[in-house]
């Protein structure tokens, strides 16, 4: 009995072990130790209770975790647990299916169609039934069916509850995608669940059969469960009611993805005479940080009542740093970062968490600069992402039609009915008559009977898009803007309306950003490592985007400065759900950003957004760094939100506050551009700034609060200023006033370290409370 001993195991802990009999809900805290709770109860279910491995159901949400809880059965035990499942929803239905399909009208040999095999069969009946698929993108279409089939909503009642046209175009694909699933004998992932739910209800035996050898019922992650998993749990336990389900609502973070939290919530209203046991005590974080989650999630109210403690002590306070921007917010992060390595912390052991993936844009960028290896994980690279590099492409065909690579990579992108076999015409053409893709677009426009006239129209709208986009003028991020949007990708995006493609269209807004940034700090076939002191006129920015695609190619080509396995992991929050690191950094911690805009408006969004920053805020072991902007440039305009509500929530004796804008210049190791010292000396590694003015800000106690916008006339007349003020320049953004003589200001830049005189009178200037 290797290593088995329940007296090891803390009072709560074994207290849920020990109940075997009857439904028991574990309210398991993070970091409170619901694996070792899990495995332990069925160790002394097999050892103890004499109950075969066969008689238990224990399921996860990863097939990772499945494999850990062998492995931890097994050492526990001292032998292997044959007979068991454990496994995730997804396997035990196909385990289910595979052995009674015959009975809903499939073979037992049924194949299991993946993602990319899903989407192909929908877009082919789409085509089959000739839905315009610019009008009504696949993933839109998609997305209903999946949730359509999660909710346990069948093609006859999605039907008559079709109203809009988008919806009576999904009923569509869905009974015609039904017929041809049962045709091919296949099952899409959501039919796994579908069709196991259907094959124990409609048939008493099968239920029967499996509720008797399942007797005892374990499900990990409950919160996370969705209406189809519920019903099939609820089957399963209906005859013993040995269900034990182990979860904890305040890390319910995954409703947009179908995950409903009032099956934990409600588990007591479906089993009056469950047990209820709290796992409190966590073994992962210090004090101050979990007071702070605590503090945080208290504000909840569709949650169940819990207090995480620890016996490790209070650890070092939370430390909260207010940035002038998110270029110093990036600059600081990166700073601390390199004090905890040079203190002996493995880059490994430190991750920096954001709210939306278009915030690593700047984050890499302040990385890179230091030198700092960084890794991203559940996401791709900024520059790598495919819209980006969508979007990278009709620049570099705007300003090179010969490039080929980049014209096949959009020539279709959006669709735009140019399809493979007529793709495969035109490079035929190309090849034969020695020319580039791009002419021999133009020219297959006037070739009789070599294309359709569908495609020949689609053709010549892609030619017009790119002939047009080359006389564009205007600000380098307005001619990179109007670019995008003569080709439609944003439109393309947002017609899906899933929150993957709102996710895109942010991070194609935060390119235009990237522009504006570069178009205030380069001039036309300069490096750009000072800030101009005027404007440039803008018939000159619209010739930097060569320059631009230039310094692009440069700067991606810096994205991997260490070769080691080593570096500092970068994530959503939403990825960071089950991890833990020693050091973590939440960046972008305002309203608007964290808690989401959008997702803080209503009582439920909102209480998730909390128990979303509840989740970041206990991944920390030993430190935890909270970070907030006064303005942050957003898809290249500014915005000045106020901080997060989910900082004033933490009491101020958790935290060590530190003031704004000082990493540039603050002896951390940073010269005065905030570069640090011999990094790369490509003197291509410039600060980047830009945006229009925005609106002024009163202090309160909730940080920076948006007023109404004012014009920069305006302020110069309204505003008075005094030396030690916080101010915003609409080219060279924030800075310190060091003095006032009459309508002349002296005032120091955060982001450059340079001291420059303005008249009140003239400059396009903010200023900025606090």
């Amino acid at each position: 009995m290797a290593g088995f001993d329940l007296d090891r195991l803390n009072p709560q802990q074994r207290e849920a072990a020990l109940c075997t009999e009857g439904p028991l809900l574990v309210l398991a805290g993070a970091g409170s130790g619901k694996t070792r709770v899990l495995t332990h109860r069925i160790a002394h279910l097999i050892k103890d209770q004499q109950v075969s491995p066969y008689q238990i159901l224990a399921i996860t949400f990863t097939n990772k975790a499945a494999a850990e809880m062998r492995e931890r059965l097994e050492g526990l035990l001292g032998y292997g647990v044959r007979g068991m499942w454990a496994c995730t929803f997804h396997a035990m239905c196909v385990r289910i299916l595979r052995a009674d399909a015959d009975l809903i009208g499939y073979r037992p040999n049924f194949s299991i169609y993946d993602d990319d095999d899903s989407r192909r069969l929908v877009r082919t009946i789409m085509d089959d039934l000739d839905i315009d698929q610019k009008r009504y993108p696949i993933n839109m279409i998609r997305a209903y069916l999946s949730e359509a089939k999660n909710k346990m909503v069948g093609p006859d009642e999605f039907e008559a509850h079709a109203s809009a046209p988008p919806l009576r175009k999904a009923a569509q694909v869905y009974r015609e995608l039904e017929v041809r699933l049962a045709r091919a004998n296949a099952m899409d992932f959501d039919d796994l669940l579908v069709k196991c739910h259907e094959l124990l209800s409609k048939h008493p035996a099968v239920l029967e059969r499996y509720q008797e050898r399942f007797r005892y019922i374990s499900v990990d992650e409950y919160q996370d469960t969705n209406h189809v998993q519920y019903r099939i749990c609820k089957l399963l336990a209906q005859r013993y009611r040995n269900l034990m389900v182990v979860g904890d609502d305040d890390q319910s973070i995954y409703s947009w993805r179908g995950a409903d939290i009032s099956n934990i919530l409600d588990f007591e209203k479906d089993y009056p005479e469950a047990k209820v046991v709290s796992l409190e005590q966590n073994y992962r974080s210090t004090g101050h940080i979990l007071e702070a989650a605590n503090a945080v999630v208290a504000h909840n109210a569709g949650r169940k009542p819990k207090h995480l403690f620890t016996d490790r002590g209070d650890g070092e306070k939370i430390r909260l740093y207010q940035a002038a921007d998110e270029r110093d917010e990036g600059r600081w992060i990166a700073s601390e970062i390199e004090k905890l390595h040079d203190a002996g912390t493995d880059y490994n052991d430190v991750a920096v968490f954001y709210r939306t993936n278009a915030q690593s844009r700047v984050l890499e960028d302040m990385l890179m600069r230091a030198g700092v290896p960084y890794r991203i994980v559940g996401g791709t690279r900024f520059y790598d992402r495919a819209e980006i590099r969508d979007v990278m492409a009709y620049l570099k065909l705007v300003v090179n039609p010969r490039d080929d690579v980049s014209c096949l990579r959009v020539i279709n992108t959006p669709r735009r009915g140019i399809g493979q076999t007529s793709i495969d015409k035109i490079r035929g053409y190309a090849v034969g008559n020695g020319i580039s893709l791009f002419e021999a677009c133009e020219n297959c426009i006037a070739e009789e009977g070599l294309l359709t006239p569908k495609v020949r129209n689609a053709l010549t709208e892609f030619c017009q898009i790119i002939e047009m986009s080359r006389h564009i003028e205007g600000e380098l991020a307005k001619v990179v803007e109007a670019i995008i949007d003569k080709a439609g990708l944003i439109t393309a995006l947002l017609s899906e309306c899933t929150i993957e493609a709102e996710g895109r269209v942010e991070n194609i807004r935060e390119f235009f950003g990237v522009a504006a940034e570069f178009d205030a700090t380069h001039e036309v076939g300069q490096d750009g490592t000072e800030a101009p002191d005027e404007q440039l006129p803008t018939a000159v920015a619209a010739e930097k985007l060569p320059d631009f695609l230039e310094w692009l190619a440069l700067r991606s080509d810096l994205d991997s400065l260490d070769g080691s396995n080593t570096a500092v992991t970068l994530m959503t929050v939403h990825s960071a759900k089950g991890l833990e690191y020693p050091a973590v950094f939440v960046a972008g911690l305002e309203e608007g950003l964290f808690p989401h805009r959008g997702n803080s408006d209503g009582p439920s969004d909102s209480e998730e957004e909390r128990r979303l920053a509840y989740v970041a805020i206990t991944r920390a072991e030993k430190r935890l760094y909270l970070t907030h902007a006064g303005v942050r440039h957003v898809f290249g305009s500014v915005q000045a939100n106020p901080r997060s509500r989910f900082i004033d929530e933490i009491p101020e004796e958790h935290l060590r506050s530190e003031g704004v804008g000082s990493a540039g210049f603050s002896g951390t190791g940073w010269d005065k551009r905030g570069d640090r010292h011999g990094t790369f000396g490509s003197g291509r590694g410039s600060e980047m700034y830009g945006g229009r003015v925005f609106g002024s800000r009163t202090r309160s106690s909730g940080g920076f609060r948006s007023s109404e916008p004012v014009k920069p006339d305006t302020a110069k007349t309204a505003e008075a200023f005094d030396p030690g003020d916080h101010i915003s320049h609409k080219t060279f953004g924030p800075g310190v006033v060091l003095a006032v003589e009459g309508d002349a200001l002296e005032v120091r830049f955060t982001r450059t370290g340079k001291t420059k005189k303005l008249l009140k009178g003239f400059a396009p200037i903010v200023k900025i409370q606090g």
